[in-house]
């Protein structure tokens, strides 16, 4: 455990000179890699021309890279992170204060910026190089709308076109943030749609759906493959993406580094993985190696919980069953969960990355309730004077709890977690918690079991 400093200034700045020059890839120092995407026709590893049929070439090489630790970023994308990066890393003390708790807080804040969520750090990334190979546009999913509104960002920035097929509950939930992405030059249609041939499928199959993002994905990666000079780009899941999010960890390292401190406690909201595996990147990194030992919490909502409740195991990473398969813990493609109010922690799935982390045991993995969520993201605000996604409200949860255990046991532990962006375009479900209607709905093993009844049939698989 490290020295404990009550000498921490309130919020930590880098300068512009520590934005980190490279990308950490965590999966170089895995002793257990990863396993491969699958071809879902063939059943074998999908290669790099298979890939860059749906995806860029570049992030192709990213994604199937094991072995580079550290990937130079480019000059053009480190010149707009400094729009907006480096991020502060902020002492919660008034948090600290309220809970009467000996542990010391930090968050990494991720939503100094107008998309408002750590999102831009790969959604710059991804369009760049779409345009390095010259093509006309990109499509995508989005769930809460963060990741949306991110790449609609960075295309705009690019001049690059864009389709969005946003999660329905969340595109009739969050107006204002489809209107930021249609402000930005994006197209944005709800998913599941009449617009393409697997949308009409889900909506023939269930009449009514809200959608979910495995909805969306299908819907976006059937567009990208079917017009010429377009890709598809993903916001969150895939390795490639976890590697542009390591800015968030190795910066965050860096300023709790200039300080002497040495997080106990690591945590970080957890859907597909992006935010997650950003964070807790170079502090995983000195685990796998050996040279330091880190308590790592991934959160996840009760009512979609594939780390806590899912399998092990191949699985399309769309509900149309077009994209390649992942193993990752998953609760089946075609499970749809309630429409609650993280719409960015509804995927059925979990990143392979992090799925092959926590199967070693390297991390942990908890699930919390809506309900519980808000209470906690209430009383952040009250202390620390921002409105909190309910995504990041997750891991907001769990290190309250870990501080009142801290009060209890008398142990002065430092706790850090990530703040991934804002909640002001989420009010409508702070309207609904406030006026006491907002209800917990957790899956019955039922409800589970038809998920998991549709896991495809892959050789050496349960």
């Amino acid at each position: 455990m490290s020295m404990k400093s009550t000498a921490v200034p309130y919020k930590i700045y880098l300068s512009e000179d520590e934005i980190p020059q490279s990308w950490y890839n965590v999966r170089a120092d895995m002793k257990t890699k990863p396993a491969p995407l699958l071809n879902p026709g063939t059943g074998r590893p999908m290669s790099a021309e298979e890939l860059g049929v749906v995806f860029c070439e570049e992030l192709v090489e990213q994604e199937l890279d094991d072995t580079t630790a550290y990937i130079p970023i480019p000059q053009e994308i480190r010149d707009f992170y400094k729009m907006y990066r480096p991020a502060p890393l902020v002492r919660a003390y008034c948090l600290e204060q309220k809970l009467g708790t000996p542990a010391h807080i930090y968050y990494k804040f991720e939503g100094n910026n107008t998309s408002g969520s750590h999102k831009l750090n790969s959604a710059i990334a991804q369009a760049y190089y779409a345009k390095k190979q010259g093509l006309r546009g990109v499509t995508t999913e989005t769930g809460a709308g963060q990741w949306g509104t991110a790449l609609s960002m960075a295309c705009a920035y690019l001049g690059l076109d864009l389709k969005v097929f946003m999660v329905k509950v969340s595109y009739e939930q969050k107006p204002f943030r489809r209107e930021v992405m249609r402000t930005y030059g994006a197209e944005v249609t709800p998913s599941p749609s009449m617009t393409t041939a697997v949308g009409r499928k889900i909506l023939e199959q269930f009449p009514g759906t809200t959608g979910s993002l495995g909805c969306a994905i299908s819907e976006a990666v059937e567009v990208a493959t079917s017009q010429p000079g377009y890709r598809y780009v993903l916001g969150s899941v895939l390795n490639q993406v976890l590697l542009h999010q390591s800015v968030i960890g190795l910066e965050a390292k860096t300023a709790l580094d200039k300080y002497g401190v040495r997080p106990d406690v690591i945590i970080g909201c957890a859907g597909g993985g992006s935010n997650l595996g950003g964070l807790i990147a170079p502090f995983m990194g000195e685990k796998l190696r050996g040279e330091a030992d880190y308590r790592i919490i991934a959160v996840e909502p009760a009512s979609c919980p594939s780390f806590t409740r899912g399998k092990f195991a191949y699985d399309f990473c769309d509900t149309g069953m077009i994209c390649p398969l992942a193993k990752m813990y998953t609760l089946g493609s075609s499970f749809i969960p309630s429409p609650n109010h993280a719409g960015g922690l509804r995927f059925h799935g979990m990143s392979p990355t992090l799925s092959q982390l926590y199967a070693d045991g390297l991390m942990e993995a908890r699930a919390v309730e809506q309900t519980a969520v808000f209470e906690a993201a209430e009383l952040f605000a009250r202390c620390e004077g921002i409105l909190p996604a309910p995504e990041s409200s997750h891991a907001i949860r769990v290190a309250i709890d870990e501080a009142l255990a801290c009060r209890e046991s008398g142990e002065a532990k430092d706790i850090l977690f990530g703040l991934t962006g804002t909640g002001y375009f989420d009010l409508t479900a702070y309207q609904k918690f406030n006026d006491g209607q907002m209800s917990d709905y957790i899956p019955t093993d039922e409800d589970l079991a038809r998920g998991f009844a549709g896991l495809p049939q892959v050789p050496g698989q349960d």
